[in-house]
């Protein structure tokens, strides 16, 4: 089996509709794909409705989090949820509050930008995000299609870097909290490409024992942004802490290029995923 459990429609930050990404999970042989776009579980009907025969499609969700440490600023991070119920009112309420947290950020980076000469607008961005959740990659992709820069890469490694003067932070739920609201949602929490450094500052293995402790049940292991020695040392941490490791592409479609099913899940963890989550179904095309 060919598994990858971590994929981006347009419903979130990806180009591919989710009609289009199933499509693209079974043209490049996969067995099974998750969606799961930032803080939504919206594209989940289009891509059950369009799940092709032979593929199997796991409902998810990446929920934007915080890490902070005791004497250190907070931590951006990324919890993967599987397999819970849309409909638990508390972590409907919380990805409703970090949609509208999306959106006021995101107004306020392009404000900045065009205030500072840059030719794009709030108003042209929503209206090209589909109905999608808006972020930095569509700011991104106003900036490329206005000249400012030549790809969504180097927006994110110039004017919407967390360095730069145009980034606003968003106020992320604490991991903590969020590894509870998908458990209580019968959903299984997995901590999300952990050790890519080159996104920025990453967590500590004191913090991630926490975060099992917690209740968190998996690791993101073989992630294209992991090397070989980080990957070797999360499988070995997951292991000692009890924890399954996951593989995925964090497929974005034309935003990002990576392609679908460069990175995949062994099987048996995948059992292992299933067998925790009790929220949701996978759907068989």
């Amino acid at each position: 089996m060919r598994i990858d459990l971590h994929t981006h429609s347009s419903v979130s930050d990806g180009t591919d509709t989710p009609a289009e990404l199933v499509a693209a999970a079974a043209a490049a042989g996969l067995d099974v794909v998750a969606l799961t776009d930032h803080d939504t579980t919206d594209g989940w009907a289009a891509a059950r409705a369009a799940c092709p025969a032979g593929l199997t499609l796991v409902p998810g969700m990446e929920l934007s989090c915080r890490w902070f440490p005791a004497d250190q600023p907070p931590i951006s991070v990324h919890l993967l949820a599987y397999l819970f119920d849309p409909a638990s009112p508390e972590l409907a309420a919380e990805r409703a509050r970090l949609r509208a947290e999306r959106l006021t950020r995101g107004e306020r980076m392009v404000d900045a930008l065009a205030a500072d000469g840059h030719p794009v607008s709030w108003a042209e961005v929503v209206a090209r995000s589909g109905g999608g959740v808006v972020g930095r990659p569509h700011v991104a992709r106003a900036l490329v299609e206005a000249g400012v820069v030549e790809s969504v890469d180097a927006a994110f490694a110039g004017p919407l870097h967390h360095t730069s003067p145009y980034y606003v932070a968003k106020a992320d739920t604490d991991v903590l909290d969020g590894i509870a609201l998908v458990r209580a949602a019968g959903g299984v929490p997995v901590f999300a490409h952990g050790l890519a450094r080159s996104r920025g500052r990453v967590v500590g293995d004191d913090a991630l024992a926490t975060m099992a402790a917690a209740g968190l049940l998996g690791l993101e292991v073989d992630h294209p942004d992991h090397g070989d020695a980080d990957r070797s040392h999360l499988r070995g941490l997951a292991a000692d802490l009890g924890l399954f490791a996951t593989g995925s592409s964090d497929y974005h479609g034309g935003n990002k290029r990576t392609p679908i099913a460069a990175c995949t899940t062994d099987p048996e963890q995948y059992e292992r995923l299933l067998a925790a989550g009790t929220g949701s179904t996978p759907v068989a095309g």
